[in-house]
Formats: C-alpha cells, sequence, structure tokens
C-alpha cells in the first residue's frame, strides 16, 4: 500500500493514495502523528480505564463507561460490521493499523505522555467504534429524564415545561442552507458551526483524503476514518446539527439477588437472570476500584443496583414511581436502553458512501445507514439538488418512555420498531437550523429556544443573494434576543437607588449584543447572574437545589443553577412562578450589582475555557463575544460563571459553484502538539470571525512523507 501526507500553511493534511483502504492507512497514521495524546486518551475513555493515568477525577467516567458496556457494545458493533460489511470493516482496519504505525512516533512528540508515565497501547479493530460511542454516548440528554423526575416529583408535572431547554450538558449546532436562488453564483452555499464543549486538541480534524474514487475535504473525528459529519466531495457537500431526538430510555428494575447472581422482574411477571460481572477499574496513586456490572433485558444498569444507592445516600427520588405507593417501593436500579446496544449497529456503513457521494441523492441513500447520533442534515450538490432530512436511528414506544423513568416490570414500555426521518424543504430558498423545533420536532422532547434559528433566518433574509465571504458574519452575529424578559420586568420597577437606576437606563438603551467589548452586555449579565442565583435560592426550588447521589457524570444535567440559568426566559415571563415575585427578584439583583458593578466590558469575564484531559501550564486564554442563544453560542453558565467551555468547535462554508471559495477554521489548530507552529494558530482567526480558505491543489501543498 502506498500514500503521501502532504500539509498546507495551516499544517492541515492533505492526504493521497492508491485506493480508499490505503487512504484510510494513511489517515490513521497522520491522526496518531498529530492527535496521540487525544486519541489515547479517547481509547482509554471509551474502555473505561482513564483513570489508569489521569487519577481519581477520572474514575467517575470510568465505571460509568464499564456499566454501560461501551467497549462490549462497540465490539459487538464491529463482530456485526465484519459479518454484514466486509469492504467498511477492512477499511475501519486498515485506519486502526495506520494509528498503531503512527502512534509510537506521535508520543515521542508529545510531553503529556511523559508527565503521566503514559505508555501508547494498542489499537483494536473495534476502537474507532468505541471512541465514537463515548463521544456521543451522552449526545441525547437521557439524564435530563432523571431532572424531570425530580421536577415532576417537587413541583408537579406542569412545572417541566418552564425548565424546558438544550440543558448545560448537550451539545447544538447551528446550520443553514441557501438555494442557488438565493446566491450569487447560481449554486447553493451550506454553512454552520458545530457547538460542543472546545477541547484542547479540538474534536473536529481539517483533513482532505484524495484517491482515485473520491477527493474529499471536511471535519473527521480523531479516531474515526472517513468524514462523517461536515464534507464536500467537490460535487455533493452535507453538513448536520443535532437534532434533539429523543432515542435513549432509562427503566427502573426490580431486581433480587439469588444463590446464582441477579435477577430481573420482566413485563410478564417473569424473574428472569441477569448478565452479571465484576470488573476492575485501576487509579493512578489510589487502590483500585471494583465496579459490578449487570445487564437485563432493557439493558445495563447504570445507577443503583439491587440494594440500590450506596448506604448512606437518598436517590432524591420516591423508590416507587408516582402512581405506586412508598411501601411498595423497590431499591433504586435504572437501566439504559441505546439503540447501538440493542442493534449492535452504530452506522459506519455510512461512511464509505458518504465519501463516494456525488449527488444529494448518493448522500441520502448513505445517511439511510446513519445510526446515531440522530442528527438533521442538509446536503446540496452541483445539479442543484437539495436535501434536508433527519438521519438515524429513533425508537417507536410509549409518550412515557421519551419524558421519564418507567417501570421495567409493566408492559407497554417496549420498542416497537423504528421511526421513519423526517424530511423537509426549503422556505424561499432558504433552511435553517439550530436545534429548534422544526423537522425533528416528531422525534423530541426539549428543543432549543428559537432564538438562533429565527435570526440566521432573518439575517438571511436582508439580501436577496448570497456568497460565501458573506456567511461568516452570520457566524458572529451576537444578538440574544432571549434578554427580552428580563429586560420588561426591570422596565417596569419604580423607585431605584440612583446607581440601580443608572444601570436600569443603561441596559435598556442597550443594543442587546452580547459583544465581548461592550459594558453594558457586562452590566446584563451580572444582572442575570444575580436573578439567577436568587431564583435558585428561593424556598421555591430548595427541594430541587440538592441533587441527588446518582453518578457524577450525570450531576451537570440534575444542578439546579444552570436549570434556571438556561430556562431563565422562560421562568421570568411565565403566568405564575410558584408564588416567587419576579419583580421584586429583578430589583433585588440589579441593586446588588449597583453595590459592586462590573469594572469591565463581557470580554472581561467571558472567556474561553477549553477542556483538556490533562490540565497544562495555563494559558491567558481570550475574551469571547457571544453567549448561550445568540448565533455566536459561546456559552457560559449564568449565576456560576461567565467562563465559556461551549462553543463553535468549528466554522466551515461550503461553496457548491466553486469548492476552493469554500471557508473552515477551529478553535485551536490542526496539530495537537504544545509548542508545534500550528497548535493554536488559527485561533485569532476563529476569534474574529475569520476563516481559512479550503485547497485542494496538490501542487500547492508541501510534501511531508510517503507512507
Amino acid at each position: 500500500m502506498t500514500g503521501e501526507i502532504f500539509r498546507d500553511a495551516w499544517g492541515i493534511p492533505h492526504l493521497r493514495a492508491d485506493g480508499a483502504r490505503e487512504l484510510a492507512r494513511v489517515q490513521g497514521r497522520v491522526t496518531a502523528l498529530d492527535r496521540a495524546w487525544q486519541l489515547e486518551v479517547e481509547r482509554h475513555r471509551a474502555q473505561g480505564t482513564s483513570a489508569s493515568f489521569l487519577g481519581a477525577a477520572a474514575l467517575p467516567w470510568d465505571r460509568f463507561v464499564r456499566r454501560a458496556r461501551l467497549d462490549d457494545t462497540a465490539r459487538r458493533c464491529f463482530a456485526e460490521l465484519q459479518g454484514r460489511d466486509a469492504e467498511t470493516a477492512a477499511w475501519v482496519r486498515a485506519y486502526v493499523d495506520g494509528v498503531n504505525e503512527g502512534l509510537a512516533e506521535g508520543a515521542a512528540r508529545t510531553p503529556e505522555f511523559a508527565r503521566t508515565g503514559l505508555v501508547p497501547g494498542r489499537w483494536e479493530p473495534w476502537t474507532p467504534l468505541g471512541v465514537w460511542l463515548g463521544v456521543h454516548i451522552l449526545f441525547a440528554g437521557f439524564p435530563a429524564k432523571l431532572w424531570r423526575e425530580q421536577v415532576v416529583r417537587h413541583l408537579g408535572a406542569e412545572a417541566v415545561g418552564l425548565f424546558a431547554t438544550d440543558g448545560p450538558g448537550t451539545s447544538g449546532s447551528n446550520g443553514w442552507l441557501v438555494s442557488g436562488e438565493r446566491t450569487g453564483s447560481g449554486h447553493a452555499i451550506i454553512a454552520g458551526d458545530p457547538h460542543r464543549f472546545i477541547e484542547e486538541p479540538g474534536v473536529y480534524q481539517q483533513i482532505h483524503l484524495s484517491c482515485p474514487e473520491f477527493d474529499v475535504v471536511g471535519l473527521a473525528v480523531p479516531g474515526v476514518p472517513g468524514i462523517a459529519h461536515f464534507g464536500h466531495t467537490g460535487t455533493v457537500a452535507w453538513a448536520i446539527t443535532n437534532a434533539m431526538a429523543d432515542y435513549q430510555d432509562l427503566y427502573r428494575e426490580r431486581l433480587r439477588r439469588t444463590g446464582a447472581g441477579v435477577e430481573a422482574l420482566d413485563p410478564d411477571g417473569v424473574w428472569r437472570r441477569a448478565a452479571r460481572h465484576t470488573e476492575v477499574v485501576e487509579v493512578a496513586g489510589e487502590e483500585p476500584v471494583e465496579v459490578e456490572v449487570i445487564e437485563t433485558a432493557r439493558g445495563p444498569l447504570v445507577i443503583g443496583g439491587p440494594e440500590g444507592l450506596p448506604e448512606g445516600f437518598s436517590s432524591g427520588l420516591t423508590d416507587a414511581l408516582p402512581d405506586a405507593p412508598d411501601d411498595d417501593a423497590p431499591p433504586l436500579a435504572i437501566t439504559l436502553r441505546y439503540p447501538p446496544r440493542v442493534t449492535a449497529d452504530l452506522g459506519f456503513s455510512a461512511l464509505l458512501p458518504l465519501l463516494r457521494a456525488r449527488r444529494v441523492a448518493d448522500v441520502d441513500r448513505a445517511v439511510d445507514l446513519w445510526a446515531e447520533p440522530v442528527n438533521v442534515l442538509q446536503a446540496a450538490d452541483t445539479e442543484g439538488g437539495l436535501l434536508h432530512r433527519v438521519a438515524g436511528r429513533v425508537p417507536v414506544r410509549s409518550a412515557a418512555n421519551r419524558t421519564r423513568l418507567v417501570p421495567a416490570w409493566e408492559p407497554g414500555h417496549d420498542w416497537q420498531g423504528w421511526h421513519e426521518p423526517p424530511r423537509g424543504g426549503l422556505t424561499d430558498g432558504i433552511a435553517a437550523m439550530a436545534n429548534q423545533r422544526g423537522l425533528a420536532t416528531p422525534l423530541g422532547v426539549e428543543f432549543a429556544p428559537p432564538h438562533r434559528a429565527d435570526r440566521i433566518t432573518a439575517l438571511l433574509e436582508e439580501k436577496d443573494h448570497w456568497t460565501a465571504a458573506d456567511m461568516p458574519a452570520i457566524h458572529m452575529d451576537t444578538q440574544l434576543a432571549s434578554a427580552a424578559p428580563l429586560l420588561d420586568l426591570l422596565s417596569a420597577i419604580g423607585t431605584l437607588s440612583p446607581e440601580a437606576a443608572r444601570i436600569r437606563r443603561t441596559l435598556l438603551a442597550w443594543d442587546r449584543r452580547m459583544d465581548a467589548t461592550s459594558e453594558a452586555a457586562a452590566l446584563y449579565a451580572a444582572v442575570r447572574s444575580a436573578v439567577v442565583r436568587r431564583l435558585a435560592a428561593h424556598p421555591a426550588f430548595a427541594a430541587l437545589s440538592v441533587p441527588p447521589a446518582y453518578p457524577e457524570v450525570l450531576l451537570p444535567w440534575l444542578a439546579l443553577l444552570p436549570r434556571i440559568g438556561f430556562a431563565l426566559e422562560h421562568l421570568l415571563s411565565a403566568e405564575e412562578l410558584y408564588g416567587v415575585d419576579r419583580a421584586e427578584t429583578v430589583r433585588a439583583a440589579v441593586e446588588e450589582v449597583a453595590a459592586q458593578p462590573p469594572a469591565g466590558t463581557w470580554g472581561d469575564t467571558h472567556r474561553l475555557a477549553p477542556w483538556r484531559a490533562l490540565p497544562t501550564t495555563s494559558y491567558d486564554e481570550p475574551s469571547l463575544s457571544g453567549d448561550h442563544d445568540c448565533v455566536l453560542c459561546t456559552s457560559a453558565v449564568p449565576g456560576l460563571t461567565d467562563l465559556s467551555a461551549r462553543g463553535p468547535s468549528a466554522r466551515y462554508v461550503w461553496d457548491l459553484a466553486d469548492r476552493e471559495a469554500s471557508l473552515w477554521v477551529v478553535p485551536l489548530g490542526a496539530c495537537g502538539i504544545p509548542g508545534s507552529p500550528h497548535h493554536r494558530d488559527q485561533l485569532p482567526l476563529w476569534l474574529e470571525g475569520d476563516l481559512v480558505p479550503v485547497v485542494t491543489d496538490f501542487t500547492r501543498f508541501e510534501k511531508e512523507s510517503d507512507v
């Protein structure tokens, strides 16, 4: 097998090989050279072995992964792939071979290995599937069902809607498609930005893959072959946003121990043997930890067990369901049912057909094979073809499954096949998706507020014809529509102190843009945070203030302060809020800020805070514009911190008239090695809204090596 590695001026790898399998090997190799630490962190996280070198802080994740059986699911999915799609399985193996060839060299370049004493391991054929599972297992936000259970128990079912939001732990995206009738070239443009945790190294890898069968540029997930989410083949391009679909269920189980193991009560009234074994998690610097792994017919146990939660902990829930008497309650035991565990299919059979796609019909057929995460996909081709659809697997089941925990021992909660993916069209040549209610509404429960999608649509309607160069201005829009309820209350307040009255005048005259240079935006954020803290401290929400003793990885969905912060506009505009005097809350918050107003601008406190598996020497992280409900979605947690750990993990503009007029950028750089010239060289561009031109002409690149 032969292949070549080239680099452009930004260190982005451009790869060429004699065939698809050879190209996958080169992709694996170059990813190991550039991202060895990231690859090994993700492999260990997928296996539940990250605490072995990251220490006790990683133990909660490892325990969850072991109990959820991610590694075993990845093995099952690869075995099924081998039997059903031998070509794709061999292609994945070739990628893994390339990773294994490059890991040692990549690790030698990367200081984190020396810091932790980690020795590069060996990737197995199923490891890319495990990485995909590990990255996306929390993507659908199944822990939100635990939150709803809490809300219903303490405030009633009508309160669930008040807290509806895309939540603090999920991820979203902006994406828009402009048809040829609305562009200067007469060909479509696709643009957007996925919102995830900003990681260092980045979760997306700019890459160019070329062989006789295809020539594709796009954003790859390090550790996974091909280009799944965002790609341009020259004649067709595609992009995705999170559909906010609900496709994972939580079941309350009745379990009992027997001399032979553990049994679970099934809906037919029969106690049946559950699979059970124990695993040992190694923890750097501490004693190993034993984890009991139990799986019923519904799925693996992720919370509690036959005896409930550990002694001394309270679940925060009645042990029974709301309609069951407390004295008939089983100990808390909750299983997770998720599609790949049921079907042994992660949708990897879609990856090669996507690379080979020439028209939207090819993309459409490819994503029919998609499994998870469930996405809204937009695609366009050079012949005028357009595609706007949902891709992924969502089970058909009762409405109760979709909203809350359901009893495993009662009939009516099984899965009954799969939903047909909804399809949609364009309105006036435009389709905008930003995780709002829309195309995927039949498949979900909670969605993002409509502000980002509405703003994108409004901006696109301001011009009759668009070019690729126009799109970055939309990426960077900072209008905050969700500020309206707070400002409306503020305008109606009576007497204020002189300084508080000055703040009110400033905010009512503010343009509602969350610009890093704006003092008014800093004032708004300070008042908003004070309102959030005061609401969270109100006795009406006291029962929700202490989250249950669930696994630590699930707690972000159960923390009251973020829930109030992200749902603030609903809470402030609801007809009634459990006796809370919201006008007085806002008045007190303004007076609190007046007593100690912020000294500078929004960007002084709203700064980038990328996630790192291993903390390194702290950087002077830059100021950010934007906010949670802006198109420039740089999410902080109002009331807790102005730092932003989540935002645009890449930006792209795919031009169907001329691929080389396309644009892209990532938050940091193409290389994951600290000290590399390309480790953070795109950060200044990302901050300003500038993008890097897409270049695909190999004569313009510097050849790095043959493979």
